[in-house]
């Protein structure tokens, strides 16, 4: 077994009762067993009869193993979980959900992995679609006609295939698509009649090897060696560190190729972890916004190498306002290819001066390869000493109760909230952080956690997510997964008993109306009552910790959480910080 296997192994397994070998088969069997194939190790799901049919062949024709099914009580969670667990892995799995009825409920998630740029397989159905089959009622209000449409603008990929046979096909061109970049979630909507059918003997099933991911594109060589020749020779150059893997070795590329130029490197807190952030190159604390200094370092450089920067021409203008952008802008991203109509997550149109249409990781070892050493000294900011934790439960005392907590302790941080200050945390390792959630709605945090944890189990990494109250509201759920499987990792709630982000927005427009900034509290504070968001854990079945009131007491809840974490289990932490951001927001 390998050690992925093991780990897999090691959550709670609702083991099956084994069926008697047959020579009968249904519609849905073929399409489980091309799962297990391409070796999905999980489907996230909200049980429903849509997908009866499919749930029966994991069960009873697969023994619940590969993919086996983890079971939540929302679907947006489901899909959540497998978007999280994508972004710790680089793996995909799968979700499930329930008809018409469950794809809405989950909109919010897909939109989130399709703005993350994160593989999912998500699993759709649709009552017959003979209309002679349709169950009074029931199959008629759970029937939509081009399902897909519901989210087609903002999956990659979707298809409702006719046959079994069609079906399998359909799994092996979604897994290709899904996993190919720029990544993003695809949808396979699955007639129940189609599943239902009885086929006599299985199909033969197709060797999946050849229906594999294509290899990362790779720049054309006359591109790299300009781009080598323009870096090598900058008097100022500034490399923006953006959507990148977890693998190790690209990460020491990045950093290999920046002390080669002795280049400055800028990050962004939407996203993972892309360069040690105490590097002498470093050059500011990871934000969703360039700090004053590093909008001077951007408008002095002569050229900008841009790694699948997210947002790069809304980052240029921060820097160069409506003056023209000086700098030679060198774009290494193949995203354009996801670029659509209906949402402009896109972001603005930058001007580039050299495109090389393919991903970070592919790009940077040749140009490491092809870059001259360059002497030249970098311009290194001076960064700002963190102000002393208040005597009061803040953002800034929590972070420096994590810091302690956690000192000698491989973490994997899920989610800060809004707010933040990226000088709080260090990231050494490409799984330290792995970002936000691409949509920037609310309530993705859990399961995004909990899909990590799952990701990196047994691993000896400890997930930490820190969400807001209202984050932690929406997709509270998720805990009960996370309890129900033993699948350990720690989330502190951030609860400030408000939506924190909008009262600032009301008190912006009072101000500019001239009206009183006082009311900007009313329809969005979380209090009277005060949630109990420890008891809601607990009632879930995970341990919770909480309300923390006093700084005194931050720390202690922090240890006892990571021993809580270390013995295998969830556990959620109730910090009622003050009201108020630490960073530009």
């Amino acid at each position: 077994m390998s050690s992925r296997e093991a780990t897999e192994a090691s959550i709670v397994h609702d083991t099956p009762v084994p069926a008697p070998p047959g020579t009968e088969f249904w519609g849905s069997d073929p399409i489980a067993a091309v799962l297990r194939a391409l070796d999905i190790p999980y489907i996230a799901l909200v049980p429903g009869s849509s997908y009866r049919g499919l749930h029966d062949s994991i069960v009873n024709y697969l023994g619940n193993r590969n993919p086996q099914m983890v079971l939540t009580v929302h679907e947006e969670t489901a899909v959540a979980i497998a978007h999280g667990y994508a972004k710790a892995s680089d793996r995909m799995m799968a979700a499930a959900l329930h008809a018409n009825i469950g794809l809405m409920r989950a909109t919010m998630a897909v939109y989130n992995a399709w703005c993350d740029r994160a593989p999912l397989m998500i699993f759709g159905a649709t009552g017959p679609w003979d209309a002679t089959k349709r169950r009074p009622w029931i199959d008629w209000i759970h029937t939509s006609s081009d399902q897909g449409g519901l989210i087609r603008n903002f999956t990659k990929w979707d298809n409702q295939p006719g046959s079994p046979v069609a079906a399998m096909e359909a799994v092996l061109r979604a897994s290709q698509i899904a996993q190919t970049a720029p990544r993003g979630p695809v949808y396979l909507n699955l007639d129940v009649s189609m599943q239902e059918a009885k086929i006599g003997p299985m199909p033969p099933l197709p060797d999946v090897s050849r229906y594999r991911v294509p290899p990362p594109a790779r720049p054309a060589v006359e591109l790299v060696a300009a781009a080598a020749k323009l870096l090598s020779g900058a008097k100022s150059p500034v490399i923006f560190a953006g959507r990148c893997s977890r693998s190790v070795d690209a990460w020491n590329a990045r950093i290999a190729l920046a002390e080669k130029l002795n280049a400055p490197v800028l990050t962004n807190i939407k996203l993972a972890a892309a360069f040690p952030t105490d590097h002498r190159l470093h050059a500011a604390p990871p934000g969703a916004y360039l700090t004053p200094e590093a909008r001077e370092l951007v408008a002095s450089a002569d050229v900008i190498l841009s790694l699948d920067w997210l947002d790069l021409a809304g980052t240029l203008k921060q820097a160069y306002g409506e003056k023209p952008i000086a700098a030679t802008v060198i774009q290494v991203s193949c995203d354009a290819h996801s670029h659509r109509g209906w949402s402009a997550d896109y972001q603005g149109l930058p001007p580039i001066d050299l495109y090389l249409m393919c991903e970070t990781d592919a790009a940077v070892p040749l140009l490491l390869e092809a870059t001259a050493l360059r002497l030249a000294s970098a311009t290194v900011l001076a960064g700002k000493p963190l102000p002393p934790a208040p005597d009061a439960v803040s953002l800034r005392s929590l972070a420096a109760a994590l810091e302690t907590a956690t000192r000698g302790i491989d973490v994997c941080y899920t989610r800060f909230p809004l707010g933040w200050n990226g000088a709080y945390t260090h990231f050494r390792h490409p799984l330290d952080y792995i970002g936000h959630d691409g949509g920037a709605g609310v309530g993705s945090g859990p399961g995004n956690t909990v899909g990590a944890a799952l990701a990196l189990k047994g691993s000896g990494r400890i997930p930490i997510g820190l969400v807001g109250d209202g984050d932690f509201l929406m997709g509270n759920t998720a805990v009960w997964t996370a309890a129900r499987y033993q699948i350990p990792c720690l989330m502190i709630v951030c609860n400030n008993r408000s939506f924190y982000n909008d009262e600032r927005h009301q008190g912006r427009i009072a101000l500019q109306r001239g009206r009183p900034e006082e009311n900007r509290w009313i329809g969005q504070r979380i209090g009277d009552p005060d949630v109990d968001f420890a008891g809601m854990a607990r009632s879930q079945g995970a341990q919770g910790i909480g309300p923390v009131t006093e700084p005194a007491a931050l720390l202690p809840a922090i240890e006892k959480g990571i021993r809580v974490v270390q013995e295998g289990q969830p556990c959620v932490i109730d910090a009622q910080v003050l009201a108020g951001y630490d960073a530009r927001v």
